[in-house]
Formats: C-alpha cells, structure tokens, sequence
C-alpha cells in the first residue's frame, strides 16, 4: 500500500473557504464562555492553563501505545473491544462523559472514522484532530464516496473488503485498531507503537510497515 503523499493536516482537496469561518465563531464563543467563568469565580485562569497543558499533552503516540499494547497483549486487546471507555484507563485516560467505541480492521472488514455534523474526535486518546477531520468535505464525502476519499490518501481497499463508515457523536467517539502490518512479529511493543499512525486510527491510511 503506497503512503499518500498530501499533508497530514490537509485533504487532498481544500475544504471551503467558509469552513474557517464556522470554527472561529466557535472559538469567539468559547473565549466568551472562559471569560465568563472566571468572572463568574467559578475558574481560575490557573485551573484553563493546566488543563489547556494537560490536553496538548495528548498526541497520536498515545493512541498508539494502546494500539501496541493490544497487538500484542490479546487479553488487552478483548478488553480493548469490549470496553474502550474502561480499557484506555489502563493508561491513565479518561474519557469523561464520552463513551469510546474500538473496532478492529479485519481482511474482512475495514473501517473508517467520521464525524458529519461537527468534529467529534477521540482527543482524550488522539489529541486535536486535523483540519481535513473537521472540514465539510471529508465529513461528505467519507459517508457519500468512501472507497474515493480512502484513495485520495492513498490507501486502496479491495471491493471485496466491507468498508464501514462510524459517524461519531457528542456522546459516542470511534477508534480504529488497524490491523498488525506483516513482518512484524519480533518487534517490541513500543517498535509497534511507533508504525502507527494518527490517519490508521481514523482509518483513512494504513500502519507503516516495519
């Protein structure tokens, strides 16, 4: 499988224009809503920074550890499927009020992660999504022409493999458990850890290869 060679943050295809201009009026808004807390006392300006720290902490690399951990701990890996929201405690991640859904690529079964109303995103585990995650197009296009959007990454999946597409919700967030690449059974986990990639746990590309 060739890598796709577009930046990781952007789309093949730049999204609207007007795109840019719906996430600043959110962000208008949460300035306001922090402004209003800590007028309100019920924040400190100290209690926003370490939590602002806190969630710049998280990148892809910790959804990859999880990821290597269940390659090669299968009793990880069960709990991983069955419980997301419980297993990823495991490593020190909470996922608030938001439940974490897991599911596995198979040679049977692909799949790939959407969010069509907003940007829904795993970020206690992946951090901040990238802008194409949140652009309108992808979250079109990834429902309406999958197979296409995939490829425009570079990744080509067989007809005959089932392609599902998870919208993610308020209260529901999806990750994606890529398949182990061949070849790679004599690496360690933290070796694994670092073939996976923020895009394979979307689901849109694949792990490197060793």
């Amino acid at each position: 499988m060739q890598e796709h060679t577009h930046s990781h943050d952007e789309m093949p295809h730049a999204p609207p224009a007007q795109d840019e201009k719906i996430h600043s009026y959110y962000q208008v808004l949460g300035l306001a809503l922090k402004e209003l807390l800590i007028e309100k006392k019920i924040i400190t300006p100290a209690e926003i920074r370490q939590a602002i720290e806190f969630r710049d902490s998280i990148t892809p690399a910790t959804g990859a550890k999880i990821v290597a951990r269940a390659w090669t701990d299968h009793a990880y890996k069960q709990r991983l499927l069955a419980n997301g929201t419980e297993a990823i405690k495991e490593f020190g991640l909470d996922m608030g009020a938001t439940e974490l859904v897991v599911v596995e690529n198979t040679p049977a079964v692909h799949h790939v992660i959407v969010c069509t109303l907003c940007s829904c995103y795993p970020r206690a585990v992946l951090g901040l999504p990238p802008s194409w995650y949140k652009s309108r197009e992808y979250r079109a296009r990834a429902v309406r022409e999958p197979r296409a959007v995939l490829r425009e990454f570079g990744t080509v999946i067989p007809e005959s493999v089932e392609l599902r597409v998870h919208d993610s919700t308020a209260d529901m967030r999806y990750l994606v458990l890529p398949m182990r690449p061949e070849g790679t059974g004599k690496l360690t986990e933290q070796q694994l850890a670092a073939l996976v990639t923020r895009d394979s746990m979307i689901g849109v590309s694949l792990p490197k290869s060793a």
